[in-house]
């Protein structure tokens, strides 16, 4: 089933142009299992349902070596559960935090991270490289 046609089939709105892009001319496959696709965007679903505020984050880009591919998207609720994952643990805890505050605001955001591979033990991103995310609220 094409994503629009599955999110349309559980009520919450597509995700925006910049998060779609990923999902263009097949770029999507390999990414995550379609399990876990569907494991996250079930669980946004279930959230909304309970009027509970909800986030989503997705890698739209990514420079060498990054933990997680483009595609990859972690959903956040509310009160700080989350489902998914957009970096293998590197640096969700700070788009956790920045997904609470699109919830609130209904801002987006984009987050960029990247280190040198010196650095990359010291701020968490162990495997050095950059990555882009795109956090949405999910209405």
């Amino acid at each position: 089933m094409r994503l629009r046609s599955w999110i349309s089939g559980v009520g919450i709105q597509a995700p925006s142009a910049a998060a779609q892009e990923v999902f263009a001319c097949g770029r999507y496959s390999g990414c995550m299992s379609s399990r876990e696709f569907n494991d996250v965007l079930a669980r946004a679903a279930s959230w909304r349902a309970a009027e509970r505020g909800v986030a989503l984050a997705t890698v739209v880009r990514t420079w060498g070596s990054a933990p997680r591919p483009s595609g990859s998207q972690l959903v956040i609720s509310d009160s700080g559960e989350f489902l998914g994952s957009v970096s293998g643990g590197c640096v969700e805890g700070s788009v956790i935090e920045a997904a609470k505050q699109v919830i609130e605001s209904g801002e987006t955001r984009s987050l960029q991270f990247g280190v040198t591979n010196e650095m990359a033990w010291e701020v968490g991103l162990a495997c050095g490289g950059e990555i882009e995310i795109y956090v949405e609220r999910v209405e």
